[in-house]
């Protein structure tokens, strides 16, 4: 599994669509890959706090540096 691939999947692991062929990829491919594990780790915690009503505003200006800054780190690393 290359890191687009885990991104095309993160909704059918949340969604509970995944089979265990799929969770399995998923396992072996976080253990080797730091990037896409804080991907999972952050997209759980999102989740979480969404779930539980907390709501974080960011300013806008720290909004976009951070989105900014994601995409930049794509761009250079999920290619593999």
């Amino acid at each position: 599994m290359t890191c687009t691939e885990f991104l095309t999947k993160l909704d059918d692991l949340f969604d509970g669509q995944a089979d265990a062929g799929l969770l399995a990829e998923v396992q072996t491919h976080v253990r080797k890959c730091q990037h896409c594990e804080v991907v999972l780790d952050t997209t759980r915690k999102t989740i979480s706090i969404y779930r539980e009503n907390e709501v974080y505003e960011f300013p806008e200006d720290l909004r976009e540096r951070l989105h900014a800054a994601i995409m930049a780190k794509c761009k250079g690393r999920c290619g593999n």
